[in-house]
């Protein structure tokens, strides 16, 4: 059994997809379907029922990558140990963070984990938490940040920090800001048009479940992804928004902006660590989970 094609069949039963299994891979789609082939011959079973949306496990496919992932992670183990017999830690680590968290952690992250691990190899990409809790799930994603996750069987979360939620408005620029901004009860933000994203957004979920408890709901004046484009809006005079300081500070614009604590309650995000838990984690991925806590707490931590 060739651990290449074990490895292909493992993402593409993963990810569902011959497709996406070959982006993932980053290899020829017909070159992966020919191995994915070849081993379902070497084993004389068919492993995948593929179809018009894509392809799934058979019983037997099912049993292969049970056995499948176990093997590859020994494997990845393996090359861990050989790599500290000379001091080293290796392999490949894929980390997902929410927009904001990357522009305040990619580069600093990036740099400290070259300087620690240089014989490993790092990935970081950008996503909502929903998104990323699925990527965690067929394993394209080894750790990944997320926002107020529930809990889950198949995913291992654990608390790294909170961040107080703050009304942003538009800043005229007539004064400047007070430095210690008057306190807005979420009663009053009822009221307030709202820029907010779409369900199921860590922080629409959590306003939407605050305000619940008080009898009222937002205003949603616009729905829309993605904080950069709801401060644009809010720039633009299009209503208000509810977000954590950091996600205005690493704005391009953060001084267009005025900030207010929001109470009674007091609305906090809560972000966690996510890691599979179908897959034991190297010693690399401990690694770098440890180097992410440091400096989440640096870098993101409340003053």
């Amino acid at each position: 059994m060739d651990l290449k094609q074990l490895e292909y069949f493992v993402r593409v039963a993963e990810l569902g997809s011959f497709t996406r299994a070959a982006t993932a891979l980053n290899v020829a789609q017909p070159a992966l379907s020919r191995q994915v082939r070849q081993l379902e011959v070497e084993l004389r079973q068919n492993l995948l029922i593929r179809n018009g949306r894509g392809a799934a496990p058979t019983e037997a496919g099912k049993l292969l990558l049970e056995h499948g992932r176990g093997i590859l992670h020994q494997v990845e183990r393996a090359r861990e140990e050989l790599g500290r017999v000379r001091g080293a830690l290796a392999g490949r680590v894929a980390i997902g963070l929410p927009p904001s968290v990357a522009k305040a952690m990619a580069v600093p992250l990036i740099r400290e984990f070259r300087q620690r691990m240089p014989d490993a190899t790092l990935s970081i990409s950008e996503g909502l938490s929903v998104g990323m809790h699925e990527a965690l799930a067929t394993g394209r994603l080894d750790i990944a940040l997320l926002y107020n996750a529930g809990p889950s069987p198949d995913i291992e979360l654990a608390p790294l920090l909170e961040e107080p939620l703050f009304l942003v408005q538009h800043h005229t620029g007539k004064a400047p800001p007070a430095a210690r901004p008057r306190p807005v009860p979420l009663r009053e933000v009822a009221n307030l048009p709202l820029v907010i994203p779409s369900r199921p957004n860590a922080i629409r979920m959590l306003v939407e479940t605050e305000m619940a408890n008080l009898g009222r709901k937002p205003q949603v004046a616009l729905e829309i992804d993605g904080v950069a484009a709801i401060l644009d809006l809010v720039e633009d005079g299009a209503g208000n928004a509810v977000l954590s300081r950091n996600a205005v500070a690493t704005s391009s614009r953060p001084q267009a902006f005025s900030l207010r604590p929001i109470s009674s309650p007091n609305l906090r995000s809560k972000l966690l660590t996510a890691m599979s838990s179908q897959r034991p984690a190297t010693l690399t991925q401990k690694a770098a989970l440890q180097l992410i806590q440091e400096l989440a707490h640096m870098l993101l931590a409340p003053a």
